[in-house]
């Protein structure tokens, strides 16, 4: 299987036992994490021509990465 960029332990590897604790102990952070890994693999399958989209769903995919991204973000440094 291919790798997969963007991955969450990838983009926050000093936060990796931080996420698993909190994807067990919080459902708002569970949902995101669930949230962002499905929106980055559908990123990675269309980048890859696995499911090809159009430029306009390909740019709202990405925007709703970095969103998710930054949400994440924000409760892991909080």
């Amino acid at each position: 299987m291919a790798h997969t960029p963007h991955e969450l332990a990838e983009e926050f590897p000093e936060h990796v036992e931080k996420m698993h604790e909190m994807k067990q102990g919080d459902a708002h952070f569970a949902k995101l994490f669930d949230a962002y890994h499905d929106v980055n693999r559908a990123i990675h399958r269309a980048e890859t021509d696995i499911e090809p989209t159009d430029d306009f769903n390909m740019e709202s995919m990405r925007k709703q990465r970095l969103k998710l991204k930054d949400e994440i973000y924000g409760m892991l440094a909080g």
